[in-house]
Formats: C-alpha cells, sequence, structure tokens
C-alpha cells in the first residue's frame, strides 16, 4: 500500500511527510517537488507569511542516487519562520478555526491546536503529491487542478483550453505522451496569478473581487477542479465501502483545510436530473481497442470517469468547495474563555483569498489518492513491474 503521513506545526522547525510503499526505480526530479511548492506559495490574494517562506523539499531517505530504492521517502520541507517556542497563547477562539473545540477536546491552550490545525501543513501533503505525480506522468497519467470560481465570479474554461483538454484525453487512451499537451496546459493557468484556464476579462473580474473583500476587511473562497487523464479501467474497487475510489478520493479532498464540499463528474447537478441526462452511454469502436479505453466509448462523461467505485478509463472530473478563510480582519464576535463575556476575535496573520493555493493542494492530494489505486491495484515492487502488470492487465481485459 502506498501511503503517507504528515508531521509538523505552523510555526515549528519544518514539516515532515513520510511516504511508504513507494516502488523502486523511479529516478525523482527534486525540481517537480520544489515547483509545486512555488505554486502552493503562490496566488493572488495570500497573506504576509508567504514573503517569508521560500519552500523547498529536501529527501532525507529512501533514495540513492537519485532514484527510490523502496524503502519510506522522508519529505524535509523547513520553515524559515521558525519562532514557535516564543509565540503565546491566543486570547481568544477565532469562529471558524479548531481554537474553541480542539482546546476543549485536548484540554490544552488554542495555540497548541492552531499550529497543526494551520493550512501551513499542506506544504507537507504538497510535497508528497509531487512525488508520486512523477509515477503516474511515467505510466501515462497527468493530473492538472485550477480555479473555476472565486467568491461568487466564475472562470470559465476557454475553449482554448478545452480543445487541449481533448487532445490530452486522446493522447492518455492512446498511451501516447502526454506532457507536452499538460505542459501547454499548465502554461495557461500558471500565467495568471489565479491559476486559472480562463479568459483575461474573468480573471481580472475574479481579481477585482479579491481586492473588495481585502477593503472590508472580508475573506473570499471559491471553486477548484481537477483533472486526471490517463487512467486505466479498474482503479478502486466496488467490493467494500472503504476501498471504493471516489470515497477515498473524496475524504483525501475533504481534508484539505477550508474544503467543505467535494464532487465528482456533474455532482450535485445530478440530483436535478432525470437518469437519460446523468448516466453515460456506451458504445464501441474497434479502433480503439489498443487504447487504454480497450475500444469501449462514451460520448458523455457524467460519471467523472468513476462508477461504483472504479474508474471506467474516462478522464477523472473532480470538485472542490473551499469555504473562505476563516481568520477575518474585522474579527467575528466570539468569547473571551475567561469573562465568558462576548469579545472581538483575535487576528493571526493569514491570506484574503487562498483558493489558487488550496487549488495546488487538491490536485496534489488527488495524484497521490490516483498514484495508492495503481499501486493497489497492479502491486510491484518497482516501477518496471508495475509496468508490465498494467500491460498484462489490459491484455486480458480486452479477451
Amino acid at each position: 500500500m502506498l501511503t503517507y503521513h504528515t508531521a509538523g506545526e505552523s510555526h515549528g522547525k519544518g514539516l515532515l511527510a513520510l511516504v511508504d510503499g513507494f516502488p523502486a526505480g523511479l529516478e525523482i526530479q527534486t525540481e517537480t517537488i520544489n515547483y509545486e511548492l512555488a505554486r502552493r506559495q503562490g496566488g493572488y490574494g495570500r497573506g504576509g507569511r508567504q514573503r517569508l517562506e521560500t519552500d523547498t523539499a529536501e529527501i532525507l531517505t529512501g533514495i540513492w542516487g537519485m532514484k527510490t530504492i523502496g524503502s519510506p521517502i522522508a519529505l524535509w520541507v523547513k520553515n524559515r519562520d521558525y519562532r514557535l517556542p516564543d509565540l503565546p497563547d491566543l486570547e481568544t477562539a477565532r469562529p471558524g478555526h479548531g481554537d474553541l473545540t480542539g482546546s476543549r477536546k485536548f484540554l490544552s491552550g488554542m495555540r497548541a491546536i492552531l499550529e497543526r490545525a494551520s493550512a501551513r501543513e499542506t506544504a507537507a501533503r504538497v510535497a508528497a503529491g509531487g512525488l508520486a505525480r512523477q509515477l503516474l506522468s511515467l505510466l501515462g497519467i497527468e493530473a492538472v487542478g485550477f480555479v473555476q470560481q472565486v467568491g461568487d465570479v466564475p472562470l470559465p474554461v476557454t475553449a482554448e483550453a478545452e480543445e487541449l483538454f481533448d487532445r490530452l484525453k486522446e493522447a492518455g487512451e492512446n498511451g501516447t505522451d502526454c506532457a507536452p499537451i499538460m505542459a501547454k496546459i499548465r502554461k495557461f493557468r500558471d500565467e495568471n496569478d489565479l491559476y486559472a484556464l480562463s479568459a483575461e476579462n474573468a480573471i481580472e473580474a475574479g481579481k477585482a473581487r479579491i481586492d473588495r473583500a481585502a477593503k472590508e476587511g472580508d475573506t473570499l473562497g471559491g471553486i477548484i477542479e481537477v483533472r486526471v487523464t490517463g487512467l486505466p479501467f479498474g482503479l478502486g474497487t466496488h467490493a467494500q465501502w472503504d476501498a471504493k475510489l471516489d470515497g477515498k478520493l473524496a475524504q483525501a479532498v475533504m481534508a484539505v483545510q477550508a474544503v467543505k464540499g467535494v464532487e465528482i463528474g456533474l455532482g450535485f447537478e445530478a440530483a436535478k436530473l432525470p437518469g437519460s441526462l446523468v448516466h453515460d452511454a456506451i458504445g464501441y469502436d474497434e479502433a480503439k481497442q489498443n487504447s487504454r479505453t480497450l475500444g469501449f466509448v462514451r460520448p458523455t462523461n457524467r460519471a467523472g470517469g468513476l462508477e461504483a467505485g472504479m474508474t471506467n478509463a474516462q478522464p477523472l472530473i473532480l470538485r472542490a468547495a473551499m469555504k473562505p478563510i476563516a481568520t477575518l480582519r474585522k474579527g467575528l464576535p466570539t468569547v473571551d474563555p475567561v469573562t465568558h463575556k462576548s469579545v472581538s476575535a483575535c487576528w493571526e496573520r493569514s491570506d484574503i483569498c487562498a483558493i489558487s493555493a488550496a487549488s495546488v493542494v487538491v490536485e496534489n492530494v488527488t495524484a497521490f489518492e490516483i498514484a495508492s489505486a495503481v499501486v493497489e491495484k497492479f502491486g510491484g515492487d518497482s516501477v518496471e513491474e508495475i509496468r508490465e502488470r498494467i500491460a498484462l492487465f489490459e491484455s486480458l481485459a480486452r479477451r
């Protein structure tokens, strides 16, 4: 099983991701991990801390000559803003945070809760995802995340970007090199600081909405979309509720700080429609029998690439709804923990809108769950063994 755990506090010495079950034989590119870490620190509406930290990952264990060797991999992200021993406790609990609930649960001060609950922890999750996505890319599987909405401002995908996605889907199905097409999509996304695939006027409207929230002392959330192409049939399973891939993905994404909703494919829209407009018809194209679809084609992908907890060789389409950051400059009403009198919540340095950064986190936790499902389905102690088993499975599934 491919798993990971994280450790570390927001203002502690650093953050650690311990990845276990990673196959041997993959040459690691630290630049890929560090690029994702840098994107996580970017985006329009971020706070002052991002100017203090420059996140890079150091690989402490699990490699020899920059190749994985099958043993646990420890990824270390150092905090330059280390000052935890000198920080005081919070005077008041901030609504929307875990301050009050956590301090009651652990019978502790609120600082002890916020330091671990902080979204700073996601740097470790992004590092683990940056590692996992290198395995996926080697197997012809590519993941990309982008911002679809800022607050109430939609950021629709342009026709140009959708055409690139169509080409990416075809390349993923046929097992041809997806990297050049994916590079174009990422370049399009990364050229704007909302990490959107929208026209310039929509992006400017989104940034203006963030500026307005900043002036009002408020915060904003938004919607993120992740698409994964090149998936084979059969990742995940229908056999047990806790092994279904859609459930695992939902848990991984919902566990990202401030994410309050997850949907796959049509998601909540499916509840409003009749079955004839929800389910994807199935056809067969003999010309595609040697592709990852095994010849089975669908005119639509309303299921978002998952049926009965298993991938169906269509692109995975997942969306996450992020609530606004809970730390507001104008301070929401709360209660003094000693006097129990009504006061305004204290303010800790924070972002106005972290939806762009959250899109990086959601993309990378999704990539890790897909990589975990690949290792679970195809096993193998090495990358070469996984490749051989995928090829064997697909030859058997064509019969």
